[in-house]
């Protein structure tokens, strides 16, 4: 699955007409996974159970060492409300969870299973809930 997507993210750098989008769509297809050519993925990015059920917003950028659990949606607010989320290094976001719009993720943040985040997660925070709500802190050694 992220074989598939990087080979599609280098084609769309190298503005490759069509070629990444059928890529998505293989990776759709065989996987249950929508993730767009034009996102930003960095490395060691983990999507749980090879993308089951994973959707990400065209304009999100992903961080290194996240950890993606499956059913997750990393997505824009709608029509009206510009804007895709950024995930910084080092975050794990539970199964089910939303994080819906321009929010930033902070830098080793968790965010709880079947949570909906729509503001920004300070760095080596825990938040959980609908809509999510800080319910911890981490040492930044840990």
């Amino acid at each position: 699955m992220i074989y598939i997507y990087r080979l599609a993210n280098l084609l769309f750098r190298l503005r490759v007409p069509f070629l990444p989008w059928i890529l998505k769509i293989i990776n759709r297809v065989l996987f249950s996974v929508s993730l767009p050519p034009s996102v930003q993925v960095g490395r060691n990015v983990t999507f749980g159970y090879q993308g089951l059920g994973i959707v990400v917003h065209k304009n999100a950028r992903l961080g290194s060492n996240v950890i993606i659990s499956p059913n997750v949606v990393i997505g824009g607010k709608g029509k009206g409300q510009p804007g895709a989320p950024v995930i910084e290094d080092d975050v794990v976001i539970g199964a089910g969870a939303c994080v819906l719009g321009a929010v930033r993720i902070g830098q080793g943040a968790v965010i709880g299973a079947n949570s909906v985040v729509l503001a920004n997660v300070a760095p080596h925070t825990t938040v959980a809930g609908i809509p999510a709500r800080e319910v911890g802190q981490k040492s930044k050694l840990t």
